[in-house]
């Protein structure tokens, strides 16, 4: 469509946060120059002919490409964007890893299909149709709300490794091609480091690659050492905080993933210490295996793995060993003003969800950026104005969600409320009509689907409450039994 047939749209609308819903490398030397740039005391803003460099090619540094450039194509200004990734995401293994469980919600596939970016076949791995809840006291299993497959389980690369190679496209390569088609261009170097000449940011390689920006984007993940650089500059950033998670690929065969853990995410609720979240996901060939926690370490890997509720998923009740395995840290804390006059740090650099959708955090980071940087300009003030408002919503959120985890972790030790919960799910799912409150906050904390605000709202509905204290105070009964195997509500 011309610039023209849009001369009437108010773009300034498109960068308001309320229009819109809920590479790494090597360590570099600091050899960073502490110049300051110019104050923000203008838009700054990017015209015909300005350039710009985005760190990182995840889902964060692609996607902001991509909206940018299509943003900016509605004014008809025509910029450079340099996309710096030293990895190949056609590679299997670890070249063309980025380190995630690899599951996107079902409202980040309707929102990224809004945006025009549309999941191929050739990317997803499966269709998640359900979730089967796994406690010390049973299974239950959680349908999707309409029996729709809406969440994807993808690779981030073309698979673990000796995965068959070009047997698929891995999800950020699909989408760093999304933002090559709308005129981006890709970069295989590592930065190495960044300074400003006048008020303009550089941008340095090892080999000697320099290139001179105005506006330079870092969308890398938290494990970069290129974050602790910006922080040493003293623009007043400070870099997320993190844990450290498991990530493991089991090569079952399709057959048996099929016979054995079907459409089903598997989520582990077990009493295990430190132990905060685990989920088995099937993918293509390979079972996927996530874990996070406080201090998660082999002794915790393996004492989770051995665990009965574990074993029993797998063939033989025996876990055969790994194709791979990594143990990455994630953001859970956001960082401290990731935006300076003509930076931004997006996505796990910046901020994301609490410990789900980090994906979905990815997009929503980015794009409050890509339409703060092409409809106000760069300068900080702008970006204060335009950019940090997403940015604190969702850190506002993660504060809420970190109540609600907190009472799961509870519930995780308290056998007499696991008792009442498993009930109330349970019957939710085999009860046709009935109405699936502590199912839909199970499914929407389980798959990241919508803000932990509205999950915990949910709860302190008088019904749910209410519900939920007649189902601890029946389950708890002596001589009371509990639904047993697993339940499917189809």
């Amino acid at each position: 469509m011309s610039p023209e047939a849009n001369s009437d749209v108010d773009l300034s609308a498109l960068a308001d946060p309320t229009m819109w819903s809920s590479g790494d490398g090597a360590p570099a030397e600091k050899t960073w120059t502490r110049k300051r740039p110019a104050s923000g005391s203008d838009r700054m803003p990017l015209e015909d002919g300005s350039r710009v460099a985005v760190i990182g090619g995840g889902p964060a540094g692609s996607m902001f490409s991509y909206f940018l450039l299509r943003t900016l194509a509605l004014t008809d200004t025509r910029i450079e964007l340099d996309i710096y990734e030293p990895r190949d995401f056609s590679l299997t293994g670890p070249a063309g890893c980025n380190h995630c469980g690899g599951v996107i919600s079902e409202s980040l596939v309707q929102l990224l299909a809004t945006e025009g970016i549309a999941i191929p076949s050739t990317v997803i791995q499966r269709g998640i149709d359900a979730y089967d809840l796994h406690m010390d006291i049973g299974t239950v299993q959680i349908r999707t709300p309409l029996n729709e497959k809406r969440i994807a389980a993808i690779y981030r690369s073309s698979g673990p490794r000796n995965a068959v190679s070009g047997s698929h496209i891995g999800f950020d390569r699909h989408l760093m091609d999304l933002a090559v088609d709308r005129g981006a261009r890709v970069v295989r170097k590592l930065v190495s480091r960044v300074s400003w000449m006048g008020d303009r940011p550089e941008v340095e390689c090892p080999d000697g690659h320099r290139g001179l920006y105005d506006l330079v984007v870092v969308a890398t993940g938290v494990n970069s050492a290129v974050l602790r650089m910006i922080e040493d500059l003293g623009l007043g950033y400070r870099t997320p905080g993190t844990i450290k998670t498991f990530i493991s690929e089991y090569p079952l065969g399709r057959e048996v993933l099929d016979r054995d853990f079907g459409n089903s995410m598997h989520v582990f609720l077990l009493d295990l210490p430190r132990l905060e979240f685990a989920a088995a996901i099937p993918k293509g060939e390979y079972l996927t295996v996530a874990m996070l926690g406080h201090g998660v370490d082999d002794a915790l890997v393996e004492s989770f793995l051995n665990s009965k509720e574990v074993r029993e998923c797998f063939p033989e009740a025996r876990v055969p060993q790994n194709a791979c395995h990594c143990f990455p840290r994630i953001n859970v804390q956001g960082a401290k003003r990731p935006y300076a006059d003509r930076l931004m740090m997006i996505g796990d650099a910046g901020v994301s969800r609490l410990y789900k959708d980090g994906i979905g955090a990815a997009y929503r980071t980015s794009k409050a950026a890509a339409m703060a940087a092409a409809l106000h300009g760069v300068s900080s003030d702008s970006l204060a104005a335009h950019f940090q408002p997403a940015c604190r919503a969702i850190t506002f959120d993660n504060a809420i969600g970190k109540f609600i985890f907190w009472v799961s972790h509870f519930i995780q030790k308290s056998r007499f409320l696991r008792k009442g919960v498993f009930r109330m799910t349970a019957y939710e799912q085999r009860t046709p009509g009935r109405k699936r409150r502590m199912s839909s906050v199970l499914w929407d904390l389980f798959t990241g689907s919508a803000p932990y605000r509205e999950v915990f709202l949910r709860t302190l509905h008088p019904v749910f409450l209410a519900t939920l204290v007649w189902n601890l105070v029946v389950a708890n009964l002596p001589g009371s039994t509990l639904p047993s195997g697993e339940i499917d509500a189809s």
